[in-house]
C-alpha cells in the first residue's frame, strides 16, 4: 500500500530536511550491496524495496523524530523493507515480527548474520489474510517483549489489515512495551470529514464501503484486506492507553488529499510520562 513520491510532493517531504538525512537517504535507496529479497518471495507491498525502505527512513526521522539511540520495535516486518535501512541508521538494537514465517526468516537469515544487534521472530498469530492457521487470537496476544524496553515502536500498513478488537489489544501491547515519552509510528488509513466524503463518492482509494464505524472496509469476502477506522475512535483508543498524537496527523493522498507526504496517513503518538 506505500509508494515512494515524486515530484511536487516529495519536494514537501524535503522542505527544512537535514541534508545529511537527505544523503543517507540517497544513499541508500542506490545502494546495490544492500540485500533485496528475491521477487517471489515478497508477499506485500509493490515498487523499489530499497527507494520505498530509504523514503519511511526519513518519515521515521523527521516526521518521528527517530534518533539512532533509540530501541525499536517493529510490529509487522514483513520481509524487512523497512529493517534493511535503518541497519544503516541505528546505534542500538532493533527488534522485528511478522506473522508470516517466510519474511522472518529470510531477514534472519540475511540481516541478522551481518547486523546482529536486529533481531527478528515469528508470532503465529491468526490473522484472515496472512496466517489464517495461526494458533493465537490477535485480540488476546500479547508482545513478547518486557514492559518500557523500546523507545520507538513502528507499524507502517499494520492496523490497515486488523480488526477493531485486534486493533485495541495492539494498543494496549504497544503502550505496555514503549517506555515513557516513547513514540509509536504508524501508516494508516483515518476516516475524518473530508475521507468519510471520498468514501461516499466513490474517489477514495481503496474503494471503502460506506459504514457508520468506527471500522470501514473495502471488501466484505476479504475484510482484512484493507480496513480503515474512524479517526476520532483510533485516537480514543490510543488515548485510553496513555498514547497521544506528538503532531497532527499528516494526511495521505489516498482519500483525495493534495500535496501529501504518502499513500497512506501518517499517526506519531507519544506515550505519557517524562523521557
Amino acid at each position: 500500500m506505500n509508494e515512494i513520491l515524486t515530484g511536487r510532493r516529495l519536494a514537501v517531504l524535503r522542505r527544512n530536511t537535514d541534508p545529511r538525512l537527505e544523503w543517507l537517504c540517497a544513499q541508500i535507496a542506490r545502494n546495490r550491496f544492500l540485500p533485496v529479497p528475491p521477487p517471489d518471495r515478497v508477499f506485500i507491498g509493490d515498487g523499489d524495496f530499497r527507494a520505498i525502505g530509504a523514503e519511511f527512513l526519513r518519515h521515521f526521522v523527521r516526521v518521528g523524530g527517530l534518533k539512532p539511540k533509540h530501541r525499536v520495535l517493529e510490529i509487522g516486518c514483513g520481509i524487512g523493507r523497512m529493517a534493511v535501512p535503518l541497519t544503516q541508521y541505528l546505534d542500538s538494537s532493533y527488534d522485528g515480527v511478522d506473522i508470516v514465517e517466510d519474511g522472518i526468516r529470510w531477514c534472519a537469515e540475511t540481516i541478522t548474520p551481518a547486523y546482529p544487534e536486529f533481531r527478528f521472530r515469528t508470532l503465529d498469530v491468526a490473522n484472515a489474510l496472512y496466517n489464517p492457521g495461526g494458533a493465537e487470537d490477535a485480540a488476546r496476544t500479547r508482545l513478547p517483549f518486557p514492559d518500557g524496553g523500546h523507545d520507538f515502536v513502528i507499524l507502517t500498513s499494520v492496523i490497515t489489515h486488523l480488526r477493531t478488537a485486534e486493533t485495541v489489544r495492539y494498543a494496549a501491547e504497544i503502550a505496555r512495551v514503549l517506555k515513557p515519552g516513547g513514540r509509536c509510528f504508524l501508516s494508516l488509513f483515518l476516516v475524518d470529514a473530508r475521507a468519510r466524503d471520498g468514501i461516499a463518492k466513490k474517489t477514495a482509494r481503496p474503494a471503502f464501503l460506506e459504514a457508520a464505524g468506527p471500522e470501514f472496509i473495502a471488501d466484505e469476502a476479504n475484510p482484512n484486506a484493507a480496513v480503515a477506522y474512524s479517526e476520532s475512535f483510533l485516537l480514543d483508543t490510543f488515548t485510553e492507553q496513555g498514547l497521544r498524537p506528538a503532531r497532527p496527523v499528516l494526511r495521505g493522498h489516498w482519500s483525495g488529499q493534495r500535496n501529501a507526504e504518502n499513500f497512506q496517513d501518517l499517526l506519531v503518538l507519544e506515550k505519557e510520562g517524562a523521557r
